[in-house]
């Protein structure tokens, strides 16, 4: 299946501690304070609904279109770019958007009036990266209207118990650790925890990379960045829940 990256605005500001090493701030460090960079609308914001010289949306149709990912899609100053944003989304219902956000309490702030019980096209993925923001965040976004959830353990920075929240109504779970030089240890004791929750309740499970600092049977390995997922590959630990 085709992929594109779609980033209609960018910048953020930190709001938990899986904020504290993001690549976001790390890129941007010209351009804001230590907890925050300047969020600007991208000359790139109508590209689902661009087209070449033959007419063709530059964005093919079935392509899974990873939204928002230099910034939140519920941050506060793109309130009102994200109405025109949703707008967009509905107009390319032949594509599937795919947006992560640490702001899941915000998620009805300039919702269309047509979202209904969510977008058959938008998967929503919500940062759970301690136990802390879990038990804040997920009983908000189990109660949204949303076609599908995912719910996003990266950074996973502890040991995290979902098993509460695991039914029917998430998808699947992803676990990663942190990258970048200053990265906090990710153990694979927390991530085999995750899947064993996640094959209990009949939930996928995906684990996307080791991060940086990545400790397995009581040893903490350097992981170069360009090896981080394809170690997470080889693990061969994702499933579809019903293993």
């Amino acid at each position: 299946m085709d992929s594109a990256v779609w980033n209609p605005w960018h910048g953020c500001h930190k709001l938990s501690e899986g904020c504290r090493h993001c690549y976001v701030y790390r890129q941007d460090a010209m351009f804001g304070s230590g907890d925050s960079s300047i969020v600007v609308r991208n000359a790139d914001f109508a590209l689902p609904v661009r087209r070449d010289r033959r007419g063709r949306y530059k964005i093919a149709p079935g392509t899974t279109v990873y939204t928002c990912f230099t910034s939140d899609f519920f941050v506060g100053e793109a309130d009102e770019w994200r109405r025109e944003a949703w707008a967009m989304i509905r107009h390319r219902s032949d594509c599937n958007f795919v947006m992560v956000t640490k702001r899941i309490d915000r998620f009805r702030v300039s919702l269309p009036d047509d979202w209904g019980d969510g977008y058959p096209n938008v998967a929503i993925g919500c940062t759970c990266e301690n136990q802390e923001m879990a038990d804040f965040r997920m009983p908000i976004f189990l109660s949204l209207p949303i076609a599908e959830r995912i719910v996003i353990c990266e950074p996973l920075l502890e040991r995290v118990d979902l098993s509460r929240y695991l039914d029917g109504r998430i998808s699947s779970v992803v676990a990663g650790g942190e990258s970048g030089n200053d990265a906090r240890v990710c153990d694979y004791d927390w991530v085999l925890d995750l899947r064993r929750q996640c094959v209990a309740a009949g939930v996928g499970f995906h684990f996307k990379q080791t991060g940086a600092n990545f400790r397995k049977d009581g040893i903490t390995y350097r992981i170069p960045r360009r090896k981080q997922h394809s170690q997470a590959a080889a693990a061969g630990i994702d499933t579809d829940g019903r293993v």
